[in-house]
């Protein structure tokens, strides 16, 4: 998405972005390590089949042709830039700009901020309400965390000068889901895919085209989805008490995509800066 000059707001200097990309370095490698939490639900895909319900399965399903419909024209699930662009704006004139681009990596942190916790207050809200009917409501929870973490990701891209009407651009939306809710050796294997590694050249549109070659059908994320949510979910089946297990397992979800989101796309960013600054 091309920037429009804002002189009033320096941007970083070379120096400033490296040291940027060392901190998100830093975070990937912590990614290497998974909670006892997340060890223990990783449940054998067997084990998954027997004990989710058939009506989740068939949630599965339909969640399929829908991430399939969103790669392919956007779908229901496509987000619109307006609000971002007005939070941004707003951002940038509290940080002494003038509401115009390029922003600095301050602004867009912060508006990417904003958006993060308002996405979790609202998949908490989620939760405890599909949680609060047991199985009845789950299968309603499920496409519901769905579509939270898709707009979430999308608007958390255009924070970063991102735009999701772009195909390439949606793929991108889609793997950073996956590896939110990847284990260690799926988070090392996304990242190589979408050339962010270290030392990589930033050349996201060839990353995300040779990924989009092993996604085979969208069926990897969504039972990657599954995988992640396993029993965890099932505990929310319960009612009334799934309204406490929902709310705090929703969070969790949006927590750890809008993170990855923030990330990934904040590493974009400074690949582009710095290769950009290499051209003048």
């Amino acid at each position: 998405m091309p920037e429009a000059n804002d002189s009033r707001v320096p941007l970083e200097t070379p120096e400033t972005l490296h040291a940027e990309l060392a901190r998100i370095a830093k975070w990937e490698k912590e990614q290497n390590k998974l909670m006892i939490w997340d060890r223990i639900t990783r449940l054998p895909f067997k084990l998954l089949d027997k004990i989710t319900p058939k009506i989740i399965h068939e949630k599965v399903g339909k969640l399929l042709d829908e991430l399939g419909s969103y790669i392919q024209n956007g779908g229901n699930y496509l987000v619109a830039g307006r609000k971002v662009g007005t939070l941004i704006g707003e951002a940038s004139v509290a940080a002494g700009g003038t509401g115009n681009g390029p922003y600095p990596l301050a602004v867009m942190d912060a508006a990417a901020l904003r958006l993060s916790e308002r996405s979790r207050n609202t998949a908490t809200a989620q939760g405890a309400t599909t949680g609060f009917g047991g199985i009845f409501t789950l299968a309603a929870d499920i496409p519901a965390v769905l579509g939270l973490s898709l707009k979430a990701i999308q608007e958390i891209g255009l924070c970063y000068g991102y735009d999701p009407t772009d195909k390439a651009e949606r793929i991108f939306t889609v793997k950073v889901m996956q590896f939110a809710s990847s284990d260690i050796v799926g988070k090392r294997t996304i990242l190589r895919e979408l050339n962010l590694q270290a030392g990589g050249d930033g050349n996201i549109i060839a990353g995300t085209n040779a990924a989009v070659s092993k996604i085979q059908g969208w069926k990897e994320v969504v039972m990657v989805y599954r995988d992640n949510w396993g029993w965890k979910k099932l505990l929310q089946t319960v009612p009334v008490a799934g309204m406490f297990f929902g709310a705090y397992l929703n969070r969790k979800t949006l927590e750890d995509v809008t993170e990855a989101a923030r990330m990934l796309y904040r590493k974009r960013r400074i690949i582009a800066r710095l290769a950009e600054l290499e051209l003048k």
